[in-house]
């Protein structure tokens, strides 16, 4: 199951492992993505902690991670071609994770109150 943070991060969660990306309202709100800054293997993030950091044609932004872990692996083929974020956002993730409290996974908006949240903006 995929949930969203309010900062437009998604994360999908396999055993204790996470997958982030940014959400396609993001990628939408930044245009064209020109640039992207991973973190460093075993970097440890809290809930909210800004891990990586995107540029666009648009804006510059920083991605954050909606759950706190430490990082297990990157994409590194975004750092290439940063446009796949815009070809899928949801198949483009950026950063994996080993979560070190899966409860704030609970705490995330599923689909439906993401869009709901983001109708508001």
């Amino acid at each position: 199951m995929q949930k969203f943070s309010e900062e437009h991060e998604w994360v999908m969660v396999e055993g204790n492992i996470g997958t982030v990306g940014i959400s396609e309202y993001a990628i939408e709100q930044l245009g064209d993505i020109t640039f992207l800054e991973l973190p460093e293997i075993d970097d440890e993030f809290s809930a909210g902690d800004s891990a990586a950091f995107v540029e666009s044609v648009k804006a510059a932004s920083d991605i954050y991670t909606p759950v706190s872990g430490k990082i297990i692996e990157v994409n590194e083929t975004l750092l290439d071609t940063p446009e796949l974020l815009n070809q899928d956002a949801n198949a483009a993730w950026v950063f994996k994770l080993e979560i070190s409290d899966e409860s704030e996974f609970e705490e995330l908006m599923d689909q439906a109150s993401y869009d709901e949240y983001t109708s508001s903006l």
